[in-house]
């Protein structure tokens, strides 16, 4: 890392340039990644993806749809209701040319119920939606007591990803400018508060750039909009802080040059290490192949590379250009009273560590106990405010129209394949023993087959029915829809309402059973939802064995220490169990005015990938300080005090930015985003306080030179240690 510093130095002005021209192609590309980004990502290639395309290709039910949401106000005449939705109608069908089919209310009772109707446009699945949606909007318009909105999973989709772009806009109006307020208390100058934003800027410009790249090989979720830029800007500052902080010490006695080199090699060492330990966080998500974790792993491992790169070479390089000038526009001298602070904390810490780790963990179990009673769900239309017109649409819909026993949440798809042509006597034999036996579950509500809606029971008889069908409308409507060559659909609906768990547990032990002389495809939400969790919850554990490992690993060895690393291990654990807990009782409680939702599925599994080896970052810092002291002095709790001085001021700002950049996603308006914005900030926080300054200074007390314990050693040799870790 010396080596790189000098390098650097020699040839700095190119290293800016080229930094420049990468920017800059990046840039163009970083402006086009909103066009890309699609859907909620929670793809999964399983079978229910399998039952989806049998669905659409074999029963012809590949459109997409859209709702038009149709309300009047009490003193609005019903013929004055209907004109309008006639009107509205017939001019949508006039200005958007791919329209492939209308429902319409006027036609269909029951999409009408007194002062709400409904009409269905369904367009074919090729569409392009983004194009369609704006124009939709504009054909739209209200009248006097009269209201139209439109609403569905494309406009949702587009409503999130608009949300998403609103919200990143939003964060960083908030969460900039208090960090730069933070910088210039760390620093006490405009340049050196400066530099960490600009560099923060321009990591994240240039990974959404590389991201854009991604999507010829993956579909990326909008959500990529959020998380990239809230991990970039974190780390970037968090970086340049602790880089710049080294620099302004080292330029007091040496020269540029050797200001840099000497920066590069400890700063610049810290960094790629703490680099480490992220990335194999965000490694870890790799385990679970749903796209919103691949897309998340990729998207986070590639701003955590381009954060890295750019303080290892674009910031020392312009470091070299300014030299003694990244102290000009000083606003104040900064005091190092809070080094006293610390001095005076840490004491009253250590005096009592056994009472200052009681309570500690206290506050950390309390912060827990909520856990217990976590929700965990996919994000869906309630990912939206209630300010979104399609999120309002929706629920209306829901509230009038929707049986709530025969819900998607609660409707099973089955796909029943037979060998020979399904409406044929034999196969119709089998498809009925099938139903029959499916029935007799007591979870099982209702069925929707061929069978019960032309209310026939015999196999026999439907087969002769099937022959004539071209002369009964209705019978042809019923077979063209739920058969086709060879299959039959059947809707299952299950007594889960509120119990999505029950749903899951059904459906996973249903999928495997077999039917004699028919193959079974299984889809629905029930099956969507169990498949995504499962994936999760079978894949995690590996992920999360891959962190705890690899990192006890790297700090073994970095530390020559078998406690720091479990110890540093377990605190994480706990302040990441505490910040869930506190989430639970936030956003499930409803409370500081919260809405009252479950918790997305994927906050757990990325809020541990991420902040773990972030904390771990501020953890190297502080133990790296702790233990050089004691090479030094042999004496640990001397040391102890000496690292926390040392450390406190510049771990307490890294952790305040990293609390206002993640915490700004507290004010945005996309429930996951919020709830990831809300953990990050908690789990930071949690960490820059209780754990590092309570448990770490008591634990260090309690163990004393066991501290620095390591395998083939005796206590005594504990004095001839002679390893530094960076």
């Amino acid at each position: 890392m010396g080596k790189l510093g000098k390098l650097v130095f020699r040839y700095k002005k190119t290293t800016i340039l080229l930094w420049i021209a990468i920017i800059a192609f990046f840039s163009i590309f970083a402006l086009k990644l909103p066009s890309v980004l699609s859907g909620n990502g929670f793809e999964y290639d399983g079978e229910f993806k399998q039952t989806q395309k049998i669905i659409e290709n074999d029963f012809g039910q590949s459109t997409t749809s859209i709702l038009l949401l149709f309300e009047k106000e009490d003193s609005v005449k019903q013929t004055e209701f209907e004109s309008f939705i006639n009107d509205t109608l017939v001019e949508t069908k006039s200005k958007i040319s791919s329209i492939e089919t209308i429902m319409s209310p006027l036609d269909q009772q029951e999409m009408k119920k007194d002062d709400v109707a409904y009409a269905v446009l369904l367009f074919p699945k090729e569409t392009d939606m983004d194009m369609v949606i704006p124009k939709l909007r504009q054909a739209l318009t209200n009248d006097d007591g009269l209201t139209v909105k439109m609403t569905g999973e494309p406009v949702i989709v587009k409503d999130i990803n608009e949300a998403s772009q609103s919200d990143l806009a939003k964060a960083e109006m908030i969460g900039l400018p208090i960090a730069l307020v933070v910088l210039i208390l760390a620093f006490g100058g405009l340049v050196a508060a400066g530099i960490p934003l600009i560099i923060g800027v321009i990591s994240i410009l240039t990974t959404m750039g590389v991201v854009y790249f991604f999507s010829y090989a993956f579909d990326l979720s909008i959500f990529i909009l959020n998380i990239v830029p809230m991990i970039g800007l974190a780390l970037s500052i968090d970086f340049a802080l602790l880089f710049i902080n080294r620099f302004k010490e080292e330029i007091q006695t040496k020269s540029i040059e050797e200001a840099i080199s000497t920066t590069l090699s400890t700063a610049g060492r810290s960094i790629v290490f703490s680099g480490l330990c992220v990335f194999i966080g965000l490694l870890g998500l790799m385990f679970i192949q749903i796209d919103i974790f691949i897309n998340v792993a990729l998207g986070g491992m590639a701003v955590l590379f381009v954060s890295v790169l750019s303080a290892i070479t674009f910031l020392p390089a312009l470091l070299a250009l300014l030299g003694k000038k990244i102290n000009s526009l000083s606003l104040f001298k900064v005091k190092s009273s809070g080094s006293n602070l610390w001095r005076v904390f840490a004491n009253i810490v250590m005096k009592r560590p056994i009472i200052m780790t009681l309570i500690a963990l206290t506050i950390l179990i309390i912060g827990l106990l909520p856990v217990k009673d976590i929700n965990l769900a996919i994000p869906e239309t309630d990912a939206l405010p209630t300010s979104y017109e399609s999120r309002t649409a929706m629920d209306t819909f829901e509230k009038h129209f929707v049986d709530e026993e025969k819900s998607d949440q609660n409707k099973v798809v089955f796909v029943l394949e037979s060998s020979d042509k399904v409406l044929e006597q034999q196969s119709l034999e089998a498809v009925k023993k099938a139903i029959d036996e499916i029935k007799q579950d007591s979870l099982v509500t209702s069925i929707e087959s061929p069978f019960s809606l032309l209310e026939m029971d015999e196999p026999m008889m439907l087969a002769q029915v099937a022959l004539s069908q071209n002369t009964n409308p209705q019978v042809a409507a019923v077979l063209d829809h739920y058969t086709t060559n060879n299959k039959m659909m059947v809707n299952v609906y299950l007594d889960t309402t509120n119990k999505p768990e029950e749903a899951r547990a059904w459906v996973k032990e249903w999928a495997t059973k077999d039917f004699e002389g028919l193959t079974t495809y299984v889809g629905g939400m029930p099956k969507f939802e169990q498949e995504i969790f499962d994936e999760i919850f079978d894949k995690a554990p590996y992920g999360l064995a891959l962190i705890l490992l690899s990192t006890f690993f790297i700090l073994m060895i970095a530390f020559r220490s078998v406690l720091i690393p479990l110890k540093a291990i377990l605190m994480n654990v706990m302040s990441l169990g505490a910040t869930f807990g506190i989430i639970v009782w936030i956003f499930q409680g409803g409370h500081f005015g919260m809405e009252s939702v479950d918790i997305a599925l994927i906050l757990p599994v990325f809020v541990f990938s991420l902040v773990f080896g972030l904390s771990m970052d501020y953890e190297v810092f502080l133990i790296s300080r702790i233990h050089e002291t004691y090479q030094q002095t042999k004496n640990n709790e001397q040391s102890t005090l000496t690292g926390l001085i040392s450390t406190s001021k510049i771990i307490t700002s890294a952790a305040a930015i990293m609390i206002v950049v993640t915490g700004a996603f507290a004010f945005t308006d996309v429930t996951p985003v919020k709830q990831m914005g809300v953990g990050i900030a908690l789990a930071i926080f949690i960490d820059a306080t209780i754990v590092r300054m309570i448990l770490v200074p008591a634990l260090m007390k309690l163990l004393g030179d066991w501290n620095w314990w390591f395998p083939g050693m005796k206590k005594k040799e504990l004095e001839k240690k002679t390893t530094v870790a960076s």
